[in-house]
């Protein structure tokens, strides 16, 4: 499956977009994946100026939303705990926002915490025209290193937020975010190496602190992955005329590889196993790669298991089995 924008967020950015030195946007898209490599980690400020903020918007906004969508999917299939309030951390332009608004149709109200005024303005301005709960969304100018805050919100969200920090910055804002979560706490990252390493940390700080797993891991338990490898998925997002143009190629498509953690309050009992490979498809078998609550295990289904069988054949990376 393919994750698109939705229409009216995709027609908002093409209107800030109009009138836009073409040259101008594919230098920004450039600095902005340079400094992305480069600085990472070192918690300075990445996209500051607005024709970096529309840059990003187009080549980066659709990458984010499919990869927080997919991580809602993935975590609310497990449980769906009633959320009616949602704090985005480090929100960016807000697409997170758009995700959930998306996905949960219980929400109520969002709010979106973001350091950088430029990621504000373009966020409120995308937001502007939305018919939805979209339009009353509150946003509050402050660092997340920074945050004080004394009301809870049922889902808690911070994506491709964490990794921009230092070890120890990361290890107190989660703290800061997990006292804030009245459900659900989720955070995104990129599916790299590092970006998992950091996420396994987080996920035993949290652990530690009375957090239940939900997804994607099926129980609570230490990660039984070996150091030298890690967990990620991936996600098929639709790239705009715009955004082939900036980063070039042809391809309607590019797949985003993303980690992510879902952990709830509630004590939870997961049956269910997760995907954690593309399955190996042979002639009447199939091959998963599954975490389970046992540990990670490699299970074959062959024509004979039929129901299983038919299920196998339409799985993918991140799915859940059972």
């Amino acid at each position: 499956m393919i994750v698109e924008l939705r229409n009216e967020l995709k027609l908002a950015i093409e209107r800030q977009a109009a009138g836009v030195p073409q040259s101008e946007l594919r230098t920004a898209a450039e600095n902005i994946s340079l400094k992305y490599r480069n600085e990472t980690g070192a918690g300075k400020r990445l996209v500051s100026t607005e024709i970096d903020t529309l840059a990003y918007a187009i080549v980066r906004m659709p990458a984010t939303y499919g990869a927080v969508s997919s991580a809602l999917k993935y975590s609310l299939e497990i449980k769906s705990p009633g959320i009616k309030t949602v704090l985005d951390v480090g929100a960016g332009m807000g697409t997170t926002a758009w995700a959930v608004e998306s996905t949960i149709d219980t929400v109520e109200k969002i709010t979106c915490i973001e350091r950088e005024q430029a990621m504000i303005g373009f966020g409120k301005t995308l937001m502007r025209d939305s018919p939805s709960l979209l339009a009353k969304t509150e946003w509050i100018n402050c660092d997340m290193r920074d945050l004080r805050l004394s009301q809870k919100y049922d889902l808690v969200v911070a994506s491709y937020a964490l990794g921009e920090l230092s070890d120890t910055d990361r290890e107190k804002v989660i703290v800061k975010l997990w006292n804030i979560t009245n459900k659900m706490l989720l955070i995104v990252e990129p599916g790299t190496p590092l970006a998992f390493s950091n996420l396994r940390t987080a996920r035993t700080q949290l652990i530690n602190d009375d957090a239940s797993v939900l997804a994607p891991c099926p129980h609570s338990d230490t990660c039984p992955l070996p150091d030298d490898d890690w967990c990620h998925f991936t996600c098929r997002i639709a790239r705009s005329r715009m955004h082939k143009q900036l980063k070039g190629g042809e391809a309607p498509y590019e797949d985003e590889k993303f980690i992510y953690l879902a952990v709830t309050r509630d004590s939870i009992q997961i049956d269910s196993s997760r995907i954690l490979r593309h399955p190996l498809i042979e002639s009447g078998r199939i091959t998963l790669k599954l975490c389970t609550g046992r540990g990670i295990e490699t299970k074959s289904v062959t024509k004979k298991q039929k129901d299983s069988f038919k299920v196998a054949r339409k799985a993918k990376c991140g799915d859940i089995f059972c």
